[in-house]
C-alpha cells in the first residue's frame, strides 16, 4: 500500500476541511447545546456533491474512492460530530444497500434521490431486545399476494425519523416458515410506517436517533432488496463497509481533542511556565498522537482493501476498535490537560468526550470488535492447517 494520498484525495480532503472548519465548527456548539439538526450543514455538503461520493457517477454519486470517503468523515468529525454521524449513517446505511445488493430499477429508483441529499437514507436493523444480537430479529415480513406484510419494532436508528428511505431487516415467513432475515426497502409516507420517540442522548444531539414501528405496512414484492433469506449476509457486509466511516469519525473527534489540547497547553501558565513544558502533559499529547496516528493507517488499509475488492471485514473492526479507542484516550487526555475548563462546555473538549463514546458502540461494540477479529484469526488459522 502506498501510504501517499493522491492528488484528488488532498483536493477533496482539503475542501472538505475548508467548509466545515470555517461553516460547521462555529455552529457546532449551537446544535449540540440546543440539540438542533444541522440542515444547512447538508444543504451545503449536497452543493459540493458529497452526499453519494463514493456511489456511482451513474446513480449521482461522486465516484470517489472509500479513501476519499473516510478524508471526508474525518474532517467532517474534527468539525461537527453530529454532522459526521448523520453523513456517515446516510453514506454507508442509506445508500451502500442500494449500490451492493438492489436491482438495477431499485438503484434508479432510489439512488438518484439520496446522491442528491434531495433526501436522507436510513438502515433498521437494532431492536430493543436484539442490541449486538442482530441475528435475532423479531420483526416479521409475511408474505401475502401483493407482496409483504411487516409488522415489528426498531430502535437507535440514526436519521430514522427524517429519512425518505429506511432499509429494514425482518425475518422472512411465507406460508408460516421462516425462510430467515431479509432486507426490505420502506418509504417514508407507506401506510403502517409510524416514526416513534426521538432519543435524548448523552452526545451527537444534533444527530436525529428514533424509534420506528411498522404496523401491517403493506409492502409490494419489489420492496424486498435482494434474495430473500439473505439479510444476514447482506447487513453484515454493510456493516463491515460502515466500521470504516466510524472509525474516520473517531479519528476526526480524537483529532480535534489533541489540537485544541496541544493549543491550550501552549497557552495556560501555570507555576511560571506554559503547562506543555510538564513532561506529564507532553506524554499525554504524545501517546494520543501515537494511537490517533496507528489507528489512521488501519483505518486507510481497510479503505484501501475496500476498493480492491479484496477482503477487509477484520481490517474495518480492527480499524474501528483501534481508532475508537484511541480517540477516546485522547478526548479524555484533552479534558484533563483542560482542568476544570475541560468539564465546561465553554470549550469543545467536553462536546468531543460525550461525542466520541459512541464510536466504541454504534457498528459493533468493542467488545464485538474484539470478537470478530479473534474469529478472523482463528479461521485464518484453522484454514493453513488444513
Amino acid at each position: 500500500m502506498d501510504f501517499e494520498l493522491t492528488e484528488e484525495q488532498r483536493m477533496i480532503r482539503d475542501a472538505v476541511r475548508a467548509v466545515a472548519q470555517g461553516e460547521f465548527a462555529p455552529r457546532a456548539r449551537d446544535v449540540d447545546e440546543h440539540a438542533r439538526f444541522p440542515a444547512e450543514n447538508f444543504v451545503r455538503l449536497a452543493e459540493m456533491g458529497l452526499m453519494g461520493l463514493p456511489i456511482g457517477e451513474r446513480y449521482g454519486g461522486g465516484g470517489g474512492d472509500t479513501v476519499s470517503y473516510a478524508l471526508t468523515v474525518e474532517e467532517l468529525a474534527a468539525a461537527c460530530g453530529s454532522t459526521a454521524l448523520v453523513y456517515a449513517a446516510h453514506v454507508s446505511l442509506g445508500c451502500s444497500p442500494f449500490a451492493l445488493f438492489g436491482t438495477e430499477e431499485q438503484k434508479q429508483a432510489y439512488l438518484p434521490r439520496l446522491t442528491s441529499g434531495a433526501m436522507f437514507g436510513a438502515f433498521g436493523l437494532t431492536e430493543p431486545h436484539t442490541g449486538s444480537d442482530a441475528g435475532a430479529t423479531r420483526t416479521t415480513a409475511e408474505k401475502t399476494p401483493d407482496g409483504w406484510r411487516l409488522n415489528g419494532q426498531k430502535m437507535w436508528i440514526t436519521s430514522g425519523g427524517i429519512a425518505g428511505t429506511i432499509i429494514a431487516t425482518a425475518r422472512t415467513v411465507v406460508d408460516g416458515e421462516d425462510l430467515g432475515v431479509s432486507c426490505f426497502i420502506v418509504e417514508r409516507e407507506m401506510p403502517g410506517f409510524v416514526v416513534g420517540k426521538d432519543e435524548p442522548k448523552m452526545g451527537l444531539k444534533g444527530s436525529i436517533t428514533s424509534q420506528l414501528f411498522f404496523e401491517d405496512c403493506a409492502l409490494r414484492d419489489d420492496h424486498l432488496l435482494g434474495e430473500a433469506g439473505k439479510g444476514l449476509k447482506q447487513m453484515l457486509t454493510i456493516l463491515d463497509g460502515g466500521r470504516i466511516s466510524i472509525a474516520a469519525m473517531a479519528l476526526g473527534l480524537g483529532r480535534a481533542a489533541l489540537e485544541h489540547a496541544t493549543g491550550y497547553s501552549l497557552e495556560r501558565i501555570a507555576f511560571g511556565k506554559p503547562i506543555s513544558a510538564n513532561q506529564a502533559v507532553q506524554w499525554k499529547l504524545a501517546d494520543s498522537a501515537v494511537a490517533l496516528d496507528a489507528a489512521r493507517l488501519l483505518t486507510w488499509q481497510a479503505a484501501w482493501l475496500k476498493d480492491r475488492k479484496r477482503p477487509f471485514g477484520k481490517e474495518a473492526a480492527m480499524a474501528k476498535l483501534a481508532a475508537s479507542e484511541a480517540a477516546e484516550k485522547a478526548c479524555f487526555e484533552a479534558v484533563q490537560i483542560h482542568g476544570g475548563m475541560g468539564y465546561s462546555r465553554e470549550v469543545p473538549v467536553e462536546r468531543f468526550y460525550r461525542d466520541n463514546r459512541l464510536t466504541e458502540i454504534g457498528e459493533g461494540t468493542s467488545e464485538i470488535m474484539r470478537l470478530v477479529i479473534a474469529r478472523s484469526i482463528l479461521r485464518e488459522r484453522t484454514d493453513l492447517s488444513t
